[in-house]
């Protein structure tokens, strides 16, 4: 395709995932690493999701910031199992680093991005004491004095604040009720933050993807169970992405629908994660984001759309809505994130006899055999219901029927019941499968 059908074929993708994401609650993470580099184009894109209409909690990090204070100050963090001990100097040095990040977000978010369409958008910003928090305590006897834990978010003025249309920043930091100030993990912020507002999304901005260490290659989906699996099977993963994957089953075991765990350093992760079929980083979800099951009435929209190019190729039947409606208890469908990918139908003749209908699976996710995936379960559910044979009408499959054990079938010789399937006009070829 040229420029210009990219780019309309593009947005016409984008437009359902803009539409899904419009006055949804996001909570986003990043550390205060991002803010050394390409922290403007950040800025730009979270400019942009505010103005398409997305609830925005920002919440940094500040690690290398106080550990930039220190060394300022000559002064030295003690660690316990890659957690900070917060003493008195060391909390001064977590104070300054904590304002002066704020302070410098938002002016960013303030007066737009210079030099780009979000100029001068001059985005509203509320921060505050919204988290509560207490003392870590003693542990193993260790003090780890002024580091603490969230007791509580006060999620009723954060959703004010949203209904306001301000942007909230949080930063590290929680308050006692007696006054005392305590140094927060950030990841656990964001988490507790989320859970809290039951936001729709957490992202979690990290340092580098999440990579499966066996096949080195990034892992796009798991659901939480499945991340509690892989963070036991393999413990020497980075401290870093195991902060974002713990912080990822806490949410979704708690409520939050969708956890995102993008590297920052890919340009335009998150536009490419929120607004694109498949994304680019890892999905955590507390179910499977991607399911087979019965079609109902809700997805007939999803079944025309998807069947529609084959019919324009002839590789289908025309269907009208009301035929599908009809016949909807009939289907099968792969929902993907809430689109309808795939789908295919056997409508019951006899006892005995069924015949498959409308296999499809969407031109973009055709190489992960989901169309086997379909015929398996339809092949399971036929012999579910004791039918022995299955009968197929294709113009042009036939090889990919055969190859999966269907046989040739002379249409003189098939009861009338299966003739009144045949549109002559189409000329298809008649193929059957016996299921005993």
């Amino acid at each position: 395709m040229n420029s210009t059908e990219s780019f309309v074929s593009w947005f016409r993708n984008s437009s359902p995932y803009i539409h899904a994401h419009r006055n949804r609650t996001f909570v986003i993470f990043f550390g205060g690493e991002a803010v050394f580099a390409e922290f403007d184009s950040l800025i730009h894109d979270f400019a942009l999701l505010k103005s398409l209409g997305i609830r925005l909690v920002l919440v940094h990090g500040i690690r290398p910031q106080i550990d930039a204070t220190l060394v300022q100050k000559n002064l030295t963090s003690t660690f316990k199992n890659n957690c900070r001990i917060t003493d008195k100097a060391t909390l001064q040095c977590v104070k300054e680093a904590a304002g002066i990040m704020r302070v410098e977000i938002e002016a960013l978010l303030s007066m737009g991005l210079t030099n780009s369409p979000m100029a001068g958008a001059k985005i509203k910003v509320a921060s505050g004491n919204f988290v509560t928090a207490k003392p870590l305590g003693v542990i193993d006897g260790v003090d780890f004095c002024y580091t603490g834990v969230v007791r509580r978010v006060d999620y009723a003025a954060i959703h004010q604040q949203l209904d306001q249309q301000n942007v909230v920043l949080i930063s590290p930091l929680g308050y006692s009720p007696s006054g005392e100030i305590f140094n927060l993990v950030a990841e656990e912020v964001a988490t507790e933050v989320a859970i809290a507002l039951q936001a729709e999304k957490l992202i979690l901005l990290s340092e580098q993807p999440c990579i499966n260490p066996e096949s080195n290659q990034a892992v796009a989906q798991m659901t939480s169970s499945e991340a509690k699996a892989f963070l036991q099977r393999y413990p020497q993963l980075e401290i870093s992405c195991i902060r974002t994957l713990m912080a990822a089953i806490q949410s979704c075991e708690r409520g939050v629908q969708r956890v995102h765990l993008l590297n920052r350093h890919q340009e335009g992760a998150l536009l490419l994660e929120l607004f694109t079929r498949d994304g680019i980083g890892t999905l955590i979800s507390s179910a499977a984001f991607e399911t087979l099951r019965p079609a109902n009435l809700n997805d007939i929209g999803g079944i025309l759309e998807l069947i529609k190019p084959l019919e324009q190729l002839g590789t289908l039947a025309k269907r009208s809505r009301e035929k599908l409606e009809m016949e909807i208890n009939d289907y099968i469908v792969i929902e993907r994130d809430g689109l309808i990918i795939g789908c295919t139908a056997f409508h019951v003749l006899n006892t005995t006899t069924a015949i498959m209908a409308c296999l499809a699976v969407h031109s973009d996710y055709q190489k992960a055999a989901r169309g086997q995936r379909l015929f398996d379960d339809l092949i399971q559910k036929a012999r579910q219901q004791g039918l022995q044979t299955l009968v197929v009408l294709t113009t042009q499959t036939s090889h990919w029927f055969i190859e999966r054990g269907f046989l040739a079938a002379d249409l003189d010789n098939l009861p009338e019941n299966i003739k009144s399937y045949y549109n002559p006009e189409r000329n298809s070829k008649v193929l059957y499968k016996p299921l005993s």
